[in-house]
């Protein structure tokens, strides 16, 4: 494998092009420090067909958000037949649309937070009023466009009002949203890696929420609790819940299990195909707590790489 030559697909063009980078930049220095031939590829500088096929073995998916991992990229991988780490084409995109996923979730019996959408070209306050009603949701409501990474576009709202400035302010760049109740408790995360649990580390952001500062920024002082404070026989039961989404979307290689634990019952909030891999990222600071190095880490997420999944 160390004569391989790697590509570390990288940055694009989502609102998490910054995350992306240094995700990237991290795989392709630790790859290296192993001792792989690796080079770097922006989609965002070069088309996807400039990609040279003869010189690359193994594509290194480094992309975040919107045609990265919604199966635009992997679709690009696909038709070069080149072997790409992580999730293929139709996990991806299934997993990157809230509304499809939460479907599957509901399918395989995974409860995750009851929802309604609406799309802008025939958005009414109406409407609006009718669908909290009809669905029994109560206040705080959030509010967020459907295939969105990193809590970009989430809005926690208190009361009608700010529900609708949040739905204007929405409909000015998505055309549709998804609204769910909002679920108190603790922030619980889970890594799933090549099929099997890696552990769930638990949150307490001093913001809001886990939003994209929080996620990102040390000045928001997010505590990480490793590993999450649950009991053992809870403990037990997200892994498995994790694991139960991740093979119920037909993912690969590594994902990330957002949820909610509140009044004895957790919550699936989402699924990431593809998490970060910055310092601040929760799947390598778990992979740590369980003797694994960043660099030992890249590794089994590249020789997962596979095609035509």
């Amino acid at each position: 494998m160390k004569n391989k030559k790697i590509l570390v697909v990288l940055g694009g063009t989502s609102g998490e092009r910054k995350v992306s980078l240094d995700s990237g930049r991290a795989c392709a220095k630790a790859l290296r420090k192993i001792g792989y031939k690796v080079s770097t590829f922006d989609p965002k500088k070069k088309s996807y067909n400039l990609i040279n096929k003869h010189k690359t073995d193994l594509i290194f998916n480094a992309l975040h958000g919107k045609d990265g991992e919604d199966g635009v990229a992997q679709s690009y991988f696909e038709y070069l037949r080149i072997p790409y780490t992580h999730s293929g084409v139709i996990s991806s995109y299934n997993a990157m649309n809230k509304i499809i996923s939460k479907e599957i979730f509901k399918k395989n019996k995974i409860k995750s937070p009851k929802y309604f959408v609406l799309e802008k070209e025939d958005y009414s306050k109406v409407k609006l009023n009718m669908s909290i009603k009809k669905k029994n949701i109560k206040f705080p409501i959030v509010v967020k466009p459907i295939n969105e990474g990193s809590s970009i576009g989430v809005k926690i709202c208190k009361n009608i009002l700010d529900l609708g400035k949040s739905i204007k302010k929405l409909f000015k760049k998505y055309e549709v949203l998804i609204f769910e109740p909002y679920i108190g408790g603790q922030e619980i995360q889970v890594a799933i890696i090549n099929g099997s649990s890696l552990g769930a580390i638990e949150l307490e952001p001093k913001r809001q929420f886990y939003d994209y500062k929080a996620k990102y920024s040390k000045a928001a002082k997010t505590k990480h609790i490793m590993p999450a404070n649950l009991s053992k026989s809870k403990y037990k039961e997200v892994l498995k819940i994790a694991k139960k989404a991740h093979d119920a979307l037909g993912c690969k290689g590594i994902t990330r299990s957002d949820f909610k634990y509140f009044k004895n019952k957790f919550y699936l909030l989402e699924i990431n195909t593809q998490p970060g891999m910055t310092n601040l990222s929760l799947v390598p600071e778990i992979a740590r707590y369980k003797g694994i190095s960043f660099e030992n880490l890249v590794e089994k997420i590249l020789l997962n790489a596979g095609i035509n999944r």
